[in-house]
């Protein structure tokens, strides 16, 4: 009996030319309970939030500057854009927490940009929280209406 030798053939594929990955810098803001998860990147342009370009997911043109300062303070604006995830608090909340996010990815993308983002006040987060509501009272401080007789 003679055994049949099976010979396998391999697959040869071509490496493509090595791609360098995109470099990304992600950071972390907050402004009383909105988060801002932030993803700056030098492939994209401009800034998508949820998704949403910025100037569609905040209507309000105040908004709109108060996400872009940190980048227009750098002069960088149409270089670096990214990506943000942010949740909790309301509209103007968030977008102080997206400014307070994108303020340190590009610290983390250029140690020379802290010096002038702090003398901005964009890298300190706003400590300010809701006071919580006391017993007895309608709200945090407000008492209810008193009467004489």
């Amino acid at each position: 009996m003679v055994k049949k030798s099976t010979t396998t053939t391999k697959k040869i594929t071509a490496r493509p030319a090595e791609v360098k990955p995109t470099r990304y810098f992600e950071a972390r803001g907050g402004r009383k309970t909105a988060v801002a998860r932030v993803r700056l990147s030098t492939k994209y342009q401009g800034v998508t939030i949820n998704g949403k370009d910025y100037k569609e997911y905040f209507k309000d043109s105040y908004l709109q500057k108060e996400v872009l300062k940190p980048l227009e303070t750098m002069n960088i604006i149409d270089k670096l854009g990214g990506t943000v995830k942010v949740s909790g608090g309301g509209l103007s909340s968030q977008a102080e927490a997206v400014r307070h996010g994108i303020s340190r990815a590009l610290v983390l993308f250029n140690a020379d940009f802290r010096k002038r983002l702090r003398r901005h006040g964009f890298l300190t987060r706003d400590a300010r929280m809701v006071e919580r509501k006391k017993y007895g009272l309608k709200k945090a401080r407000r008492a209810p209406q008193w009467a004489k007789r």
